[in-house]
């Protein structure tokens, strides 16, 4: 799909692939509604670079080869905005979340942020994930169905709003999560996302239209986290292991604290990147490892092989079938469709390519994934190709890449295992959706329809 032409002096130019020509508002309706079958007659008629225009973007490259997503993924960080491109989310998280920042502010915030999320301080929560979850799945009964994402979501919200929060159970705990959840539902229909994809829509009608629905749920869990933060700085003494209090004492290289606005729009950012997107990732594995049973027993098997229930929380996570389910999961179906896109700040060639400043460059994770090439039978659930080979970060990156890639990524992947294996080793559950599920849109992450039915069953 590359087309060659000559210039005056007889030297090849290369001229980007053109992707489809529809309108953008029509391209990005379709690609909303109907994704995966969108993206995959996309790449089929134009390869894996191409031009895409989708409503609110700029012109942007879709690029899902590996060569394409190194180059990217390793340019100097000074070349794009980054944040810019994000601004989609910003009604979500707030204009200082940290996917909506660039350049040195990005940088020092990322640096503040980082050390809950890793080392000790991650592993102190270990137990208090299998605590949440034991909790939780208590409440299921033999023989009566439950949906998993519901499930799910409770264990992940209870785990955000207890190790960053520091929240114990209470008016306060209730209120945030309930409001919280309800928030989420705003746009948790493919129709519903279309508010967050087309700012015309985004208009305040009263408490009975959707954005107003929004803005209202929006302002009440402002003033929620505004109270905890207030009462937080007021504490004199703090020895508390929540990300909150970390945060709270945490100071840039000027000596100076973080804001109650940074403050509020970074527990945003972990409030919605960090639950709705694991209590997703844990419906989809919990899902696969049902519709292929021999993972499961697979699985089982090597649960079986340690006390789960005394077993330190770090040896769990580092089983190795464990891992390469929950990375074949990550895999197949990516909660995210796209990693976080650059905008060019000056004209730059990129794979032979000439491209203007303003482009924007969007890594396609679904296609990226789903490559026939690296991935033979792509649309087949097989976590031993994760113990055959290692894959790079430029083939499998469910967390984005480069200088953008998802803090949470450790912490993530360590409460996705924690839950899996707890929830395995004490249940005997049965798929009631036995059928194969396509990803469709909640707001801009990607769910199994439904939420996955399951069905405890008797132990034998």
């Amino acid at each position: 799909m590359v087309t060659f032409q000559e210039n005056s002096a007889n030297q090849i130019v290369t001229k980007l692939p053109d992707g489809d020509k529809k309108a953008s508002w029509l391209q990005t309706i379709r690609a909303i509604l109907n994704p995966v079958d969108t993206l995959e007659e996309t790449q089929q008629r134009y390869g894996d670079i191409y031009t895409a225009k989708f409503a609110s973007f700029p012109t942007q490259v879709v690029i899902s080869n590996p060569q394409a997503i190194q180059e990217l993924f390793t340019a100097d960080a000074q070349l794009f905005d980054s944040g810019a491109g994000n601004y989609v989310v910003q009604p979500l998280v707030g204009a200082n979340s940290l996917i909506l920042l660039d350049g040195d502010r990005h940088l020092q915030q990322r640096k503040l942020l980082m050390p809950p999320f890793h080392g000790e301080r991650m592993r102190a929560y270990g137990h208090t994930i299998g605590d949440i979850t034991e909790q939780v799945t208590s409440q299921w009964s033999i023989g009566k169905p439950f949906v998993a994402r519901s499930s799910m979501q409770e264990i992940s919200l209870q785990v955000i709003l207890k190790t960053v929060f520091g929240l114990k159970e209470g008016e306060r705990y209730q209120q945030i999560k309930q409001v919280l959840i309800e928030m989420l539902d705003t746009f948790n229909t493919p129709i519903s996302a279309i508010f967050l994809f087309f700012q015309s829509l985004q208009r305040d009608l009263g408490a009975w239209s959707p954005w107003g629905r929004f803005i209202r749920r929006r302002q009440q869990l402002d003033e929620l986290i505004y109270q905890e933060i207030r009462e937080r700085r007021q504490q004199t003494e703090n020895t508390s292991e929540d990300i909150l209090s970390l945060l709270l004492s945490a100071r840039d290289e000027n000596g100076q604290p973080m804001t109650d606005v940074e403050l509020r729009d970074e527990l945003m950012t972990m409030l919605f990147a960090g639950h709705e997107t694991t209590a997703i990732a844990l419906s989809w594995a919990l899902y696969w490892v049902h519709y292929v049973p021999e993972v499961r027993e697979k699985l089982l098997q090597e649960l079986n092989s340690i006390d789960i229930a005394h077993a330190d929380p770090t040896a769990i996570t580092q089983l190795p079938y464990l891992n390469a389910v929950c990375s074949e999961t990550l895999r197949i179906t990516p909660i995210g469709f796209f990693s976080f896109p650059r905008i060019l700040k000056a004209p730059m060639q990129f794979m032979g390519y000439n491209l203007p400043k303003g482009m924007m460059i969007s890594v396609c994770i679904y296609l990226a994934h789903h490559r026939p090439d690296i991935y033979p039978e792509p649309k087949k659930f097989r976590p031993e190709r994760f113990l055959e080979r290692q894959f790079s970060a430029y083939e499998f990156m469910p967390f984005g890449g480069g200088n953008r890639r998802c803090l949470g990524m450790a912490f993530a992947l360590f409460e996705m295992k924690l839950v899996l294996a707890n929830i395995l080793s004490h249940y005997s559950l049965e798929l009631l959706d036995k059928t194969y599920l396509k990803p469709v849109r909640r707001g801009i992450v990607f769910a199994p329809p439904g939420g996955v039915r399951l069905m405890v069953k008797e132990k034998y």
